[in-house]
């Protein structure tokens, strides 16, 4: 069993409970980790042999273009895509972070987390 990260990908999306979220937009970083059987990738050195980080990196891309009001309803929709997309995914762990959110106070990032288990 191996495990493939795909940690601080930066998109700028329009997620968010206020409608000024959803008009101007933000930062997002999105962490992934996924783990699958590698043993044949391992001997044959053969991208067809795992999961190309190009392939899952355009998963989370397409899911985080979709405007949301809830981390949670993103991180959902990657979930679900990646499930759907890669069987040979075993698990999944997502973190979602909006950077410099508008809760009335100086805060860095506030985070979702979730994760799947087959």
């Amino acid at each position: 069993m191996g495990k493939i990260f795909l940690e601080g990908m930066e998109f700028f999306a329009y997620h968010g409970c206020y409608k000024e979220e959803q008009v101007i937009g933000t930062r997002f970083i999105v962490d992934l980790h996924v783990s699958l059987d590698t043993t044949i990738a391992e001997e044959s050195d053969h991208l067809k042999d795992t999961l190309s980080y190009v392939l899952l990196y355009q998963a989370v891309k397409n899911e985080m273009e979709q405007k949301s009001h809830l981390l949670e309803h993103v991180a959902k929709r990657i979930m679900d895509s990646l499930k759907a997309g890669f069987p040979q995914i075993r698990t999944i762990e997502l973190k979602i972070s909006k950077v410099n959110p508008p809760i009335g106070g100086k805060v860095g990032h506030v985070c979702y987390t979730t994760s799947w288990n087959m």
